[in-house]
């Protein structure tokens, strides 16, 4: 399984501030330059998913919503063909200020492509 981590910490600004910007999807191209839009279907919960559509690619990309711990983090899953790529958001109050991780880790017998083709970018 490939892993990528990567954490940096914001004083100044709180959980709750953070996990509204995350759950309105909808609303990520606004702080998020390089997507065209985003679309979820349904609430922010488990078992729903949304439509990324990054400015570099032809077609939206379906991402599933695999895990939600309110104001805490949250997990979306990409299916590729042969690999799934996860993507785990976390927010932890510290002394220096609020720390967001985000941990990136891709499954599956072609990983391999997919980590070429997708998330070495993603995680860059």
């Amino acid at each position: 399984m490939w892993t990528r981590v990567f954490s940096k910490i914001y004083p100044g600004i709180s959980k709750e501030d953070v996990w509204r910007l995350w759950t309105q999807i909808d609303n990520w191209p606004q702080w998020h330059g390089d997507l065209d839009y985003c679309k979820l279907e349904g609430d922010f919960a488990v078992g729903s998913h949304f439509w990324l559509k990054p400015k570099n690619m032809k077609k939206p990309v379906k991402i599933l919503i695999t895990e939600v711990i309110s104001e805490k983090q949250f997990t979306d899953c990409t299916v590729f063909w042969g690999a799934k790529m996860y993507d785990t958001h976390a927010l932890e109050e510290t002394p220096e200020g609020l720390k967001l991780t985000n941990t990136l880790q891709v499954t599956g017998p072609l990983s391999w492509l997919w980590i070429k083709l997708v998330a070495e970018n993603v995680a860059a």
